[in-house]
């Protein structure tokens, strides 16, 4: 049987990340850029319980990834509000035909 360690969860935590950046840089729709950053979020979530889980920093992990929980949250509200706001004055929510927001 194979048991799971730290290096199991930092892949894990590696391949997310990657798919995270790839998605902030490859995707033109601001919807889509926000679902990069939340993977980027919980990639970094994993990372934190994993250390706390597999090191004698007590709780602190879970508390650090509680915060970024809490503040992913936030982030969402207020991007989908923004995005929201956006798609209803310019019809349209492509990162890269937003320019318009500068005049």
């Amino acid at each position: 049987m194979i048991e799971v360690g730290l290096n199991h969860y930092l892949a894990v935590s590696s391949i997310l990340f990657a798919l995270g950046i790839y998605g902030v840089i490859t995707r033109k729709n601001a919807v889509m850029v926000l679902m990069g950053v939340e993977l980027i979020l919980n990639a970094a979530n994993i990372n934190f319980v994993a250390f706390s889980r597999y090191s004698n920093f007590g709780i602190n992990g879970q508390v650090y990834a509680l915060f970024v929980i809490i503040l992913a949250a936030a982030e969402a509200a207020i991007a989908l509000a923004i995005v929201l706001n956006i798609y209803k004055t310019y019809a349209n929510v492509n990162v890269d035909e937003i320019n318009k927001l500068k005049e």
